[in-house]
């Protein structure tokens, strides 16, 4: 049984110790795109009346990258290994 495509780029890959700068750097690039989808789409806007207050307001930002660093860590929608093969290929000047 052969794994799609899509299915292969959710699995978390094995670091490897060479280029592990480079597939962090893609996974916090990825985190920092994540985290511009999830408040686009109204994650950690106030609920209204009923909300957090001045307190929800101010960590709100947290909770959203926190949610989009822990994405991207365990396997995100598949940017983090784009950026990094990019990423690699640019260190490698091909």
């Amino acid at each position: 049984m052969e794994i799609s495509h899509i299915s292969r780029s959710r699995i978390p890959v094995a670091p490897d110790p060479a280029a592990s700068p480079l597939r962090e750097a893609a996974v916090r690039l990825e985190a920092t795109f994540l985290a511009e989808m999830l408040k686009a789409a109204g994650l950690g806007q106030a609920r209204g009346e009923f909300g957090g207050g001045a307190g929800e307001d101010q960590f709100a930002t947290f909770l959203v990258q926190r949610q989009a660093e822990h994405i991207a860590q365990t396997g995100g929608i598949g940017l983090a290994e784009t950026f990094f093969n990019a990423l690699k290929e640019t260190q490698n000047g091909t």
